[in-house]
């Protein structure tokens, strides 16, 4: 049965709320595991439904997933006995590819559908396709349906043509234990391909170069055990730190990383946030006006694209006027209608490009949550918002946020879970 959410907005929170564990680095640590018959532990794993989804994918493979503790997990893929990835699962989200580059070094052969995710323009994986070839996959597609075959993977050098997280993360992950050496030149620098880059490092691989655009494997063998704690998702940090400021509410952040989000405090001063980072923590204060700046998203160190909706969100309530420059994905600004029926002024300019005219009163409605981040975008809006708004389709900002509802209300939030 499908749940909505109802918010009554126009109120001022406050309080503390904790960050979890990173979902996009939880992702990528269990789709590892596939590379060892080691034992792993994986601890802060948030309870989202994309990492749910994945467990499952990962469990109709045969890999032995136990849940010891509430965010602590077990794995286990001492074999792989399914190489074919199951195709209702793996529709759901994005990261499903990220599995086929393990699986086809343990097992020589992987078979996927295109993967699912976010409805937020064109998502190619043509770099994931070439970067297996260059590695020693042979590549056929049927019916939209993917089989690649190895006699055995062998490093090679591979130039990404765009910076791409998941691509960068994937080959790193094929790589490992091909024989010889791979080069992959024009790579993303996200926090979470370093931290996963580390463990792997702890676990016996041998990999230099991460936070920069080269990154060199050196494949090995086989990898070990180990315990991998999670970091913090700086997505939700930052997306917390700008709900309070659109709310004009005092809310401190803790167990997060402010080294992670340096470009949205450079943003934040610019618009005037009133605001305090601490080594784990952000504090935002009310501010008394806001002003507006002009955002373009870009891959990180820059400013990024998960976090444009809720800015977008805080341009409404900010004086003048600032343009919205999303230069990764040409879907998703398409939420941008639902803030004007809500009473905002934005203009659509081509798929890449908004103007946010500020400040506006937004009003409560029923809407439709679309994806995570402009679901996550509309929760604010709505707890910005006079009177009361309905959210339907909440099913896709649970795919990104735990138990968002419980944690808003500690802070204040008039917010309720209905089916």
């Amino acid at each position: 049965m499908s749940e909505k959410f109802i918010i009554e907005g126009g109120k001022k929170l406050e309080g503390e709320i904790e960050i979890n564990g990173a979902k996009n680095a939880a992702l990528k640590i269990f789709a590892a595991s596939l590379l060892t018959d080691q034992e792993w532990q994986i601890e802060n794993v948030p309870q989202v439904k994309d990492v749910f989804n994945e467990i499952e994918l990962l469990r109709d493979l045969g890999v032995q997933i136990e849940k010891i503790d509430e965010r602590i997990y077990k794995v286990k893929a001492g074999d792989i006995k399914n190489t074919k990835l199951r195709e209702d699962l793996a529709k759901k989200i994005r990261a499903s590819i990220i599995l086929a580059g393990p699986i086809l070094a343990r097992k020589g052969e992987v078979e996927f559908i295109y993967p699912g995710g976010c409805v937020i323009g064109r998502r190619p994986i043509d770099i994931f396709l070439d970067g297996f070839k260059t590695l020693g996959a042979e590549v056929t597609e049927t019916n939209g349906r993917f089989r690649l075959t190895t006699s055995g993977l062998r490093g090679n050098n591979f130039v990404f043509p765009r910076v791409s997280v998941t691509g960068t993360e994937a080959l790193i992950l094929t790589a490992v234990l091909a024989k010889g050496k791979t080069i992959l030149k024009n790579t993303a620098q996200e926090p979470e391909i370093k931290a996963l880059v580390d463990f792997l490092n702890k676990c016996g691989a041998k990999i230099k170069g991460t936070g920069t655009s080269t990154i060199e494997i050196e494949g090995v063998n086989k990898l070990g055990k180990g315990t991998f704690k999670l970091i913090p998702d700086r997505i939700e940090a930052g997306t917390f730190a700008i709900l309070a400021a659109a709310t004009g509410s005092h809310i401190k952040i803790n167990n997060c990383n402010p080294q992670h989000l340096e470009s949205l405090w450079l943003h934040f001063k610019k618009t005037g946030v009133n605001f305090e980072l601490g080594e784990n923590f952000v504090q935002v204060k009310p501010t008394p006006k806001l002003k507006t700046v002009n955002v373009t998203t870009h891959e990180y160190p820059g400013f990024v694209t998960d976090l444009q909706p809720p800015f977008t969100v805080l341009m409404t309530q900010a004086e003048g006027q600032s343009l919205i420059h999303e230069t990764l994905f040409e879907s998703r600004l398409l939420y941008t209608d639902i803030l004007n029926q809500m009473g905002g002024n934005i203009i659509m300019c081509d798929p890449h490009r908004v103007i946010v005219n500020g400040p506006t009163r937004l009003y409560g409605k029923t809407i439709t949550s679309p994806d995570i981040r402009a679901g996550i975008a509309l929760v604010i809006a709505a707890l910005v918002a006079q009177g009361t708004t309905t959210i339907e389709n909440i099913e896709q900002i649970d795919r990104g946020y735990e138990k968002i509802e419980e944690r808003l209300q500690k802070i204040g939030a008039s917010i309720k879970r209905v089916k």
